[in-house]
């Protein structure tokens, strides 16, 4: 009987401690914090996060049948390895209630740690707004190395039913129902990650359910310090939202302190709706203040651009067909050249001059295309060296690459038939910004190109190297010698030759350095099929007016080979015609970057394909011609929400193909989807006009049918309605009253823009 009691006193005692971190056990037990929007709720013996709630839309966000854990986690590496510590190092926790809308709360005395180690967490409720703002401190760190801190860690999100999870991954993705999605993948950890500064092209992801609500989480980092967004999947079926910082080791600091603030809130709308949020914040920061085409210093050759060729190879298969194109057109045609350099694509970098055409023919072919009107920016990548050059060995590279923990390169394979690495170089090396600075002088001052494509340049590393003279692991030098490598190109440049530099990806802190961002999304399907993700403008929804977006993978022939890659693996028939069933994928292609506000491209082009693909050209040289003569929105103006047009839709036959020829065998994986047939996007002049564009890949008309509030757009309940076109400009009809009217026909393959022009 004894035994027994003592059992029961145990298992009575095992429950006490577990209880407190129940949210709907001991709600007698939580503290809260609440305005008039949200109420948060946190453990009283724990700080446990448990309660996040809805007050306008009457939901809770956390599962209250779980058992929480801390809203952190930290990291510290020591020599035998990485070091957790978590809540049960932790023996004291307290909190304090500044106001109604502020706790703090504190955890110390940690076991194993001196008395002075204390974590201090500060949430705010923001007064009449549905969003809280969480900081973290870290006391009594001397003589350890902090490697991670997770910061804020949201656990056991609910299931909103019909979830979005919508993510700035560079130009935007949408997932519908991300919980199946990952249940589906077989690694141990099911989880999504977002670098930033990086894949993660601005500070903020959303979760939602249009009809009921939505979880925002966002930052407010303003100076590009290293971290990770993630959502992840439990056992429970519930999602996890958490932050993952990364400060740089610096073992003389006592105190750490995350050096901006994160934010978690609730919305109710769509990823649209999320991206209006952030964009309120991120449209006062720095970067927008000093984008380069806001401060009107891009090349104006490059804002008037209507039109991209991205062509690879030597000069007759570049040049030539771009400079076709444009006497077709009748409007400014630039290119996007790859291969033109001496070495093997992506194993040969940056032995790339001279080019493999030779000086003479190179710049000769230049200069007759320059004086044709057709500029050209030739492919460099930013970041890697090809560590099987002679280069690589002569100029000691190894001692300047990117190093991790354990002081290894980061190297890559991408070259499928040489199976030569490429290796990451560090960009807080004075020596990675001299060889790169170089290298564009000679592209730009020798060689007469227009610019330069800084392949993988919106993407940023942490380097453990010591030698290299920046703060170790994390911290915020990656964008910073970015810039002052640009600072350093743009000096050996006269601005008399208008040079341009554009980058791959896109990202709010590059705004101020990079001309342009090549945005390949517009054709996910072509590069990874038709999968869980779909492309959304969430980038452009947030920055458009800031910075320019162009490129695609739209293409209607077999990529081609580069001649200086092994002969064996060279393809029967390099840049043969696709077959026509993919033709829909094109138009599709084009319609979208054009509704988006991007520059066309079309990638591969041949003059042969002005007939033997009429339509589909005739197609691109309308959406070229239109786009230019809308610049004022679909160049400079900003994305809103457009008015709901209802499209048809229609399954057609999908054509995922690698930019590299086939290696072997079949080189085409072919997926069959519905698409809409009909594309549409709002955006507001700088005058307050208002230009709805409308993209048709449809064979039949399509009548066009639609009404708004003048008020949703900030019109007066007056105006004119005009119909932009390849043709040019018309009346279409006068509005009076407060709601605004749309009916017309849409040919079949149609092209225009809808302007709004309010009366004065």
């Amino acid at each position: 009987m004894k035994t027994l009691k003592n059992r029961t006193l145990w298992i009575l005692l095992f429950c006490f401690i577990l209880l407190p971190c129940v949210g709907n056990s001991l709600t007698q037990q939580n503290i809260y914090i609440e305005n008039s929007k949200i109420k948060l709720g946190f453990n009283s013996r724990t700080g446990a996060f448990v309660v996040f709630r809805d007050l306008v839309n009457d939901w809770d966000f956390l599962d209250d049948n779980t058992i929480f854990g801390l809203p952190w986690e930290i990291e510290l590496f020591q020599p035998s390895g990485i070091v957790n510590i978590d809540r049960a190092a932790s023996s004291e926790f307290y909190y304090s209630k500044t106001n109604p809308f502020t706790i703090i709360l504190t955890w110390k005395n940690f076991s194993g740690y001196n008395k002075d180690f204390k974590i201090t967490a500060v949430v705010t409720l923001i007064e009449d707004e549905p969003l809280s703002s969480w900081k973290l401190s870290i006391e009594g760190i001397k003589g350890k190395q902090i490697s991670r801190v997770v910061f804020p860690k949201v656990e056991a999100l609910k299931d909103l039913g019909n979830e979005n999870l919508a993510v700035p991954n560079w130009m935007g993705e949408l997932i519908k129902n991300p919980r199946a999605s990952l249940s589906k993948t077989s690694k141990k950890e099911k989880k999504y990650v977002w670098d930033y500064p990086g894949h993660l092209s601005l500070q903020c992801l959303a979760l939602y359910n249009s009809e009921k609500c939505g979880f925002y989480a966002s930052c407010n980092d303003t100076l590009a310090y290293r971290k990770d967004f993630s959502i992840s999947l439990d056992t429970l079926n519930k999602l996890v939202y958490q932050i993952n910082n990364y400060p740089a080791f610096d073992s003389t600091l006592n105190t750490y302190s995350i050096p901006y603030e994160a934010t978690i809130g609730t919305f109710k709308g769509d990823w649209l709706t999320a991206a209006e949020r952030y964009r309120e914040w991120g449209s006062k920061q720095k970067w927008c203040a000093e984008s380069r085409l806001k401060k009107k210093e891009i090349p104006l050759w490059l804002e008037n651009n209507a039109l991209w060729v991205w062509n690879r190879g030597k000069s007759p298969n570049v040049l030539t067909p771009a400079t076709e194109l444009k006497q077709r057109l009748g409007l400014p045609v630039s290119v996007l050249w790859h291969w033109w350099h001496g070495c093997s694509y992506d194993d040969g970098f940056p032995e790339y001059f001279p080019p493999r055409e030779g000086k003479e023919a190179f710049v000769s072919a230049l200069t007759s295309a320059q004086d044709k009107g057709v500029r050209a920016i030739v492919y460099m990548n930013l970041l890697k060296w090809g560590n099987s050059t002679e280069s690589w060995k002569n100029e000691n590279a190894s001692f300047y690459s990117v190093k991790n923990m354990n002081g290894e390169m980061r190297s890559h394979v991408y070259n499928i038939f040489t199976r030569k690495s490429l290796t990451y170089m560090c960009m807080g090396t004075q020596f990675w910004r001299n060889k790169y600075s170089s290298l564009c002088d000679s592209a730009v001052n020798t060689y007469q190109t227009n610019g330069v494509y800084m392949d993988q340049t919106c993407l940023s590393s942490m380097c453990y190297d010591s030698n290299h003279g920046h703060a170790l692991g994390g911290g915020n030098y990656w964008v910073k010698n970015f810039g002052e490598l640009m600072r350093q190109i743009r000096s050996k440049v006269s601005q008399e030759k208008q040079s341009a530099f554009a980058g791959e990806g896109c990202g709010e802190v590059w705004l101020p350095y990079v001309d342009a961002f090549l945005t390949l999304q517009v054709s996910r399907e072509r590069y990874a099929g038709v999968g869980d993700w779909e492309t959304i403008p969430f980038f452009q929804a947030v920055y458009h007016q800031y910075g320019i977006t162009f490129g695609n993978y739209s293409s209607l022939l077999t990529p081609p080979y580069d001649e200086l890659w092994p002969k064996e693996f060279t393809p029967k028939e390099p840049q043969k015609l696709l077959d026509s069933c993919f033709n829909k994928q094109f138009l599709m292609e084009q319609a979208r970057s054009f509704v988006w506000g991007m520059q066309p491209t079309i990638a591969n082009y041949q003059s042969f394909l002005a007939s033997e693909r009429k339509v589909e050209i005739d197609y691109l040289l309308k959406v070229a011609k239109v786009r230019y003569l809308g610049l004022k929105y679909l160049l400079y103006g900003k994305f809103v929400r457009p008015p709901y047009i209802l499209s048809p839709e229609e399954e057609f036959n999908i054509s995922k193909l690698s930019i590299y020829a086939g290696r072997t065998g079949k080189s085409i994986t072919t997926f069959q989807k519905k698409y809409p047939l009909v594309y549409s996007a709002a955006w507001q002049a700088d005058d307050k006009q208002i230009g709805i564009a409308l993209a048709s890949i449809n064979n039949s008309p399509f009548d066009v049918n639609f009404k708004f509030k003048a008020e949703d757009y900030g019109l007066p309940t007056s105006g004119k309605i005009f119909i932009i076109d390849a043709d040019g400009k018309r009346f279409l009809t006068a509005y009076a009253g407060e709601n605004i009217y749309v009916n017309f026909t849409l040919q079949p393959k149609g092209v225009c823009i809808v302007e709004i022009v309010p009366d004065i």
